[in-house]
Parts: structure tokens; sequence; C-alpha cells
């Protein structure tokens, strides 16, 4: 029997991680491709040298409490470069003043008045107090925007200062362009079971308090888990190659400019799949359309050890202030490794769903817009020891209203097509957990059809 080939269309963590999986399920003789368009593996994923050591310009941390990121650091034989935050406390910028970021809030989004005392008006806190005696229609067959949900029943400073600076942090987007059901699920669970009022409902969905770390990184930055996955992989890299067109042709798949291959996965954003899947399975290319991206930048900065960063973790930018920057993680301050180096490391992000016109500015004029903002949040106004520049175009999906009922119809229609298998940050979540298992799940069911 001719061992199979199998094509990997895009070389991001769900890309790698599907073709490690598909080296271990297929065997040594497999031959297995992975195409890259740009000139590095890694996708959102990239660490770089800064004042001489690694640094992440990309995702910078992953969910220590879902098990796949461990597993598979375990699994590569990593787990030693596991390191999780410090106790440090992030802030939030609001008003032009910093504070606290609210505790006992889900994304945001407080169960009590309590919750955001000092970040928002009175005539707020005495709204979010009452909102329990107001009544309540929640439909369970629909699904709605976060910010029209929590507008309708806190208001919208809560809107601005609490739940936007929070979810810009995770999915670059505001909560107008965030659907209940695919961004706070818990929640909706919550609405679907009765809660009574959002306050209920937020009460009934806090998680539980727990001691075990939240989040965790790599020692080394996110490169050696890259490099890990290529070495175990052992597969064929094609670099600068964009897939340009797939098709079905008798038993198997064409995939220009690779050829005729036995079984295809595409790890890709929405938009370069609705664009190969619109000769081959259309209903699904008009799926994956629905799904837009926004774009983003890191501005990564190296400043002298003794610049005084403040001992907070991080600061998140409420809407509407006068600044450019969405956030910063004040890196040095939020992991302990980091603390041991001879600089002090600050990360500021900019760009959001709708407003990412700061992408394509000047690496010089990101730099200052860094270095303005931070000095306007911190005081700190000290002369970088040297600074990177990271532009993320098209750099995260957006989970719309009704994104769950778009991907439950996305994957419907792929799966009936043999040999063709989809990964990525577009289905089931942005982080990076998510992303592994989409490219763990997709080579279990594309090894299961080939061997059936």
């Amino acid at each position: 029997m001719t061992p199979p080939t199998v094509a990997v269309v895009g070389g991001g963590i769900s890309g790698l991680v599907a073709a490690y999986r598909l080296r271990r399920s297929l065997g040594a003789a497999a031959r297995i491709v992975v195409l890259e368009r740009s000139s590095r593996l890694g996708g959102k994923l990239r660490t770089v040298p800064l004042a001489g050591d690694p640094v992440d310009v990309g995702a910078e941390a992953f969910i220590a409490r879902r098990p796949e990121v461990v597993a598979l650091v375990e699994e590569l034989g990593l787990s030693a470069n596991i390191v999780h935050p410090s106790a440090a406390r992030p802030l939030l910028y609001a008003d032009a003043r910093l504070h606290p970021l609210p505790a006992g809030t889900l994304m945001g989004i407080p169960a009590s008045a309590q919750a955001v005392e000092g970040l928002v008006d009175d005539e707020t806190l005495a709204r979010i107090a009452a909102e329990s005696t107001v009544p309540f229609h929640w439909d369970r067959d629909s699904d709605v925007s976060v910010a029209d949900l929590v507008r309708s029943r806190f208001g919208e400073q809560v809107v601005q200062r609490s739940v936007d600076p929070l979810l810009g942090g995770v999915y670059s987007g505001l909560s107008d362009t965030a659907g209940v059901r695919a961004t706070v699920p818990t929640l909706a669970a919550a609405l679907d079971a009765g809660a009574t009022s959002l306050s209920d409902a937020v009460a009934r969905a806090l998680p539980p308090k727990s001691d075990a770390p939240v989040f965790g990184t790599l020692r080394e930055g996110y490169g050696v888990l890259i490099q890990a996955l290529v070495r175990e992989a052992d597969a064929e890299f094609l670099y600068g190659t964009a897939a340009s067109g797939l098709k079905r042709s008798g038993g198997r798949w064409s995939v220009d400019p690779l050829g005729e291959v036995d079984g295809v996965v595409l790890a890709v954003p929405a938009p370069d799949a609705a664009r190969l899947l619109s000769d081959s399975v259309r209903s699904a290319a008009q799926c994956a359309a629905q799904i837009p991206l926004a774009s983003s930048v890191v501005v990564a900065l190296a400043l002298p050890h003794d610049a005084g960063l403040p001992q907070n973790s991080g600061i998140l930018v409420a809407t509407g202030e006068e600044l450019s920057a969405k956030a910063f993680t004040l890196s040095s301050r939020k992991w302990p490794h980091l603390a041991e180096r001879p600089v002090a490391l600050a990360r500021a992000s900019f760009g959001r769903f709708g407003d990412d016109a700061l992408v394509d500015a000047s690496e010089a004029d990101l730099i200052a817009l860094a270095r303005a903002d931070l000095a306007t949040v911190t005081g700190v106004d000290a002369e970088p020891v040297a600074a990177f520049v990271q532009r993320w175009h098209g750099g995260l999906p957006q989970y719309r209203e009704h994104h769950g009922e778009i991907v439950a119809a996305f994957e419907a229609e792929i799966a009936g097509i043999d040999g063709l298998e989809v990964a990525g940050a577009m289905l089931h979540g942005v982080g990076v957990p998510a992303c592994v298992a989409t490219g763990t799940a997709a080579a279990a069911r594309l090894t299961a059809r080939m061997e059936g």
C-alpha cells in the first residue's frame, strides 16, 4: 500500500499540531507537507530576540486550567519550561485614572455594584444595584452582542470601562462585535438555565475561587514549542507558498501548487478558508466568509532596569480614553523569569476591530506612541534600550453574534467531505489551548477516515 500524502495548509500553531499528530498516527512513511505563505512558522506565536534574550511578540500566555498546552508541552519533553505569573495584579485606565481591575466580574461584567465601585459613577452603581428588580427577558433561541446585553442592563460606563478592555485584550475587538454565546458561554448557559437577571446570571457563572495559576507561559518563549513541533512533525515545509487552489479530483484532492494529495487540513484564517473552499465546498466557504478578522500591533520595549514600572502585571485601557494603546503588559512584573533580566520589559498593544489604522503606521511612530502612552498612564518615560514592532494583519477572528451557529453549519458541511478537515482560531476559541485542540481533532478525524 502506497504511503499517504497529506497537505497541511497553514503553519501556525493549529497546523503544526495537526502535522505533528498526523506524523504520530500515520507513521514515518507518510508524506506530510506544510504550506506556509510567510517566511516563518508559528502564525500568531512569535519569539524574537530583544536586548539579547527571547521575547514573545504575539500570544504570550496560555490558560493553564485548560489541559491542551500543558499536555502537549509535557509530551514534547518541555515541561521544565513552563512558568506561571507573579502575584502582581493588573490595573485599568479609565476616566484618565488608574483603577484596580474589578474583581467579581465575568469578562468585566459585574455580579454586583460593589465589583465596579470607584470605576463608574453613582448613577451607574445605583442602576446595577437595582438591576435585579427590572423585568428581564432572555431568548434561549437567539443571541445578542455583549454590548447590547450589558448596556441595556447596566449602562454605557460598564461597557466602556470594564467589559471592552477585557474583551479587547482577548479578541482585539469590542463588546459590540462579541456575541454572548461565543465569547461568554458560561453566562449564556446561566441565562438559558433561567437566571432572573443579568446580575443573577453573572453570579451563577462566576468560576469557583481557586489558588491554581490561571495562566502559564514558556521560559524561553513559544519559539521552543514551535521548534519542537517542527522537529517531531518531520514534515516538508514549503515557505513562502500560499495554497492558490483546492479541488476534489477523483478520490483525491488537488492543492495548488503542490499537486494531488490524499488528505488536506486547512489551518488558515477564515477569509483564506473561504477562498480555498469556494470551488469545492461553496456552502462551507459562505460560512467562513461570515467571520471577519481584526488587526493589531504589539510594540515590545526593553527599558533600563530601573525605569520604575509599576508593581502591576499590566494595564487595560477603557474605550473612549485619549490614548492610542488599548493595553500594556508589564512583562517584567508579570513574569518572574523576565524580572531576572538586566532590562525592564513592557509591551504596548494597538488596534481593535474596525479601528486598525495604526497597524500600518511607521515603526518610529508606533514606538513613539507606545512610549508616550506608557508615560501618560505610569509616568515612565525612559529611553528604550531596544524595541520591536510586530504587526498582526488579520490577527484574530471576531466571534460575533451567532458565531456558534456559523461554525456549526461550517463544520457540518466539512464533515460530509472525505479527506478534508479544518482547524484554527476561527472555530472554537482564539487562545493557544483551543487552537491546539482543533489541530489535534482535525488530525484524528483525518487519520480515522484515511484508515477506515
